[in-house]
């Protein structure tokens, strides 16, 4: 039995997929992508009995990331990602927030900007940090391999794909980290995505209208 443990809980009038991950030896936990709505966040951390560790963010946008800041401060954790590429989204979230009607929001450095071929731990647990840009410029992937589970933002989802007409997003980017990152890791590995259910990698490969298989064969 796996020791990671996850709760899905969305958040945001986004909807977003916010994840609460953690050890189960230690009981120590993460948030992925802490998006917003953060008295209700803590209340599942109660409720498992945890003591949350850091925050992981996969990309700067608001509903992935607004939530960040207040959580870091009040309880004095560290922010683990995006990569760099992605300050610019982050400096611009209070804007941002504004612009769609969300609570006031703070921008954030994190502690730890995350390159490709990194690795998060949490507890006694460890990910793989993939860098998957074209969604935004700095998107990562949090990839657990002994559970077969990879958080992958807003870069795939059941049946569809990250938006990349926004600023420094790039089509061709996102399909290559997709088919050449993401793939690679297994048909069996279970992804959640920023938003709607989860999926396997290999349903994706076969009936996805974007990033199948037949699509890309010779």
């Amino acid at each position: 039995m796996s020791r990671l443990h996850a709760e899905i809980i969305p958040v945001t009038p986004f909807q977003q997929n916010c994840t609460l991950l953690w050890d189960a030896a230690t009981k120590r936990a993460a948030f992925v992508d802490a998006g917003g709505e953060v008295d209700r966040l803590l209340e599942r951390v109660s409720f498992h009995g945890l003591t949350l560790e850091k925050l992981l963010v996969t990309h700067g946008h608001l509903d992935h990331a607004g939530g960040v800041a207040e959580l870091a401060e009040r309880l004095k954790l560290p922010i683990e990602g995006p990569h760099e590429d992605d300050r610019f989204w982050i400096d611009g979230m209070p804007d941002a927030a504004k612009q769609y009607g969300f609570p006031a929001t703070r921008s954030f450095v994190p502690d730890r900007w995350l390159q490709h071929g990194d690795s998060v731990t949490l507890g006694s647990l460890s990910f793989d940090v993939l860098h998957c840009p074209g969604h935004t410029p700095g998107h990562v992937v949090f990839h657990h391999a002994p559970s077969k589970l990879a958080l992958v933002g807003d870069v795939l989802f059941q049946n569809s794909i990250g938006r990349t007409d926004f600023p420094r997003g790039n089509h061709a980017d996102l399909i290559n980290a997709i088919r050449n990152r993401l793939f690679p890791l297994g048909n069996d590995t279970r992804f959640v995505p920023g938003h709607g259910p989860m999926s396997t990698f290999a349903q994706e490969r076969q009936s996805n209208p974007y990033v199948a298989d037949k699509l890309f064969a010779r």
